[in-house]
């Protein structure tokens, strides 16, 4: 593949009917920052780009953006009727963490979907985000 071209993700996006709250929650969850000049606004001013698009940087430049939307149906994963269509897979190295990052995730406003934290094989747990998105933590093998 030497001598060839190919793009570089950027960022992830994620639709939401709520840009702030849900960069909050994936902010607090991965320990990103605003990109410059998405920080939320001081308590009580007016947050014009958290109705439109804010982005999040993650390491290696790579980042999350959330993307106003009028309205949005959650996924209905694992039924049919709405599927995931795109999820993030976060990874931890050990149990331990994976339990840690339950409880956290728990905390920020996630809801369990999946639990499969005691398969011998691939420990992992999947989680919708506050809008609906769905995102899997697992103990990675590598």
């Amino acid at each position: 593949m030497a001598g060839e071209a190919y793009p570089v993700l950027r960022q992830v996006v994620l639709d939401t009917t709520d840009a702030r709250s849900l960069a909050e929650f994936y902010r607090k969850l991965l320990g990103y920052d605003y990109r410059a000049g998405d920080e939320p606004p001081a308590p009580g001013d007016d947050d014009p780009r958290g109705r439109e698009w804010l982005v999040l940087a993650g390491p290696g430049g790579v980042g999350v953006a959330f993307q106003q939307v009028q309205s949005l149906r959650a996924s209905t994963w694992p039924e049919d009727e709405v599927p995931q269509q795109l999820h993030l897979d976060l990874t931890v190295p050990d149990k331990g963490e994976l339990d840690a990052q339950h409880v956290r995730a728990l905390g920020l406003g996630a809801t369990l979907v999946l639990d499969s934290s005691e398969d011998p094989t691939e420990q992992l747990r999947v989680y919708t985000d506050p809008a609906g998105h769905p995102f899997c933590i697992f103990v990675s093998t590598d």
